[in-house]
């Protein structure tokens, strides 16, 4: 009987680690032609996600059927977990904002700022990811 109830803690201690370590699906929406969007993807890819990446010619209507406010946009569109993730956001406060799952549409990091992660360069200042939804703007966390 021992035994079995140590196998058994055992087998359940395994499948908490395999799901604690299952990636986290997302979808990605790109210019077909924009290659930092890749290097983002290839980031996400490894930090913990599973990124498909549809290249589209349509991301403007995308943005806007998110709603994703004009002044927050970036160069590529992420749908995980029903949130939106706008633009080049680095992985920690995308975690947070599925881990906290707060009322918002979504996160965002406006433009695509040197040095964050899929784009080139030298950070040369904290980035500012902003929350948005119902007609309302906050900081959601800063990195």
């Amino acid at each position: 009987m021992k035994t079995f109830l140590a196998a058994s803690l055992l087998v359940a201690g395994l499948t908490l680690s395999a799901a604690e370590a299952a990636p986290i699906e997302m979808t990605m929406y790109k210019n077909p032609q924009c290659e930092c969007c890749t290097g983002h993807a290839a980031y996400l890819e490894r930090n913990g996600f599973k990124v498909k990446v549809v290249p589209t010619e349509d991301l403007e209507r995308i943005k806007h059927m998110a709603g994703i406010p004009e002044d927050l946009e970036g160069c590529h569109t992420i749908m995980v977990g029903g949130y939106v993730v706008e633009g080049h956001v680095p992985a920690a406060p995308i975690k947070k904002l599925l881990a906290e799952k707060p009322k918002v549409k979504g996160i965002a990091l406006a433009g695509m700022p040197m040095g964050s992660p899929g784009m080139g360069g030298t950070k040369t200042g904290p980035f500012t990811i902003h929350a948005f939804g119902n007609g309302k703007v906050s900081v959601f966390a800063v990195e």
